[in-house]
């Protein structure tokens, strides 16, 4: 499976669909997110700092709880190849430069053939256009 970050900010810090992605974290033996997860989750946890969301331990959990997963995913990293694919995918959905590569970095992982690979994420607009490209989504994904 590939993970959008959207979906791993929920295994770090409490969310609604905290279970329903944990459940399928342990589900999935070979979990693939792009170069910068780890520094948009670095972020994510910051935001809900500063928004008085998480505390101080709170965020010492979450950064470690970060770590840990990051010593068992599998990075895929920038490439002209991954550059070219998101500035084509900004051209053809409505996606935000990140979310752009993100889908690409899926797109090149799964090497072309977008059905032999899930992309789990929380990002409605990302959703679909993952599903337009030809991304199986879990049913947690599904509206």
């Amino acid at each position: 499976m590939f993970w959008d970050t959207s979906a791993l900010v929920p295994l770090l810090v409490e969310e609604a669909r905290s279970g329903a992605l944990r459940s399928l974290y342990n589900q999935d033996g070979q979990m693939t997110v792009w170069w910068a997860s780890a520094v948009e989750c670095a972020s994510a946890i910051a935001r809900l700092e500063r928004e008085g969301r998480l505390s101080v331990v709170g965020v010492g959990q979450a950064l470690e709880k970060l770590d840990r997963l990051r010593g068992e995913w599998n990075e895929f990293h920038p490439s002209e190849e991954l550059r070219a694919t998101a500035i084509r995918f900004v051209r053809v959905h409505p996606l935000r430069a990140a979310d752009a590569l993100q889908l690409a970095s899926a797109f090149l992982d799964a090497e072309g053939r977008p059905s032999s690979l899930e992309f789990v994420s929380l990002d409605e607009r990302l959703c679909e256009a993952a599903q337009r490209e030809g991304f199986p989504l879990p049913i947690l994904n599904r509206s």
